[in-house]
């Protein structure tokens, strides 16, 4: 059951990433929340991710980002508050073309009631 809370937290994430909606997408997670992309960033709030998710939209925007898909998800472990997800998202241009797939690795977690995305990893790559 608790891998289906964690896959709705990434769906949520990914329909609030799309709207561009920062503190719907802020909600989303829980905190602090763990990126490790190039570098760890850890984020203390929903206020900070608001404002730092604001700051990204013109980097999206320049390099024709509309929309992105959730191509593939799996839970690969879930056990009672935590679950770790396999993904593949997929960045599109208003045409529907992908112009960058990438994996990632999600972890939800249920804390204070609420299931969110606490850690990302991704392999963001080159473009495809």
């Amino acid at each position: 059951m608790s891998a289906e809370y964690g896959i709705a937290a990434a769906r949520e994430f990914i329909d609030a990433f799309n709207a561009q909606d920062h503190e719907r997408l802020a909600a989303a997670l829980n905190y602090p929340h763990i990126r490790l992309a190039r570098n760890f960033t850890r984020v203390e709030s929903a206020a900070e991710f608001a404002a730092r998710s604001r700051r990204g939209e013109a980097h999206l925007k320049a390099e024709g980002w509309h929309h992105s898909v959730l191509a593939a998800v799996k839970a690969v472990q879930a056990g009672i508050g935590k679950v770790h997800l396999q993904m593949r998202v997929d960045r599109c241009r208003e045409s529907g073309e992908v112009y960058n797939s990438f994996d990632t690795f999600w972890v939800a977690t249920r804390r204070d009631g609420h299931w969110g995305i606490q850690f990302r990893s991704s392999y963001l790559g080159v473009a495809r």
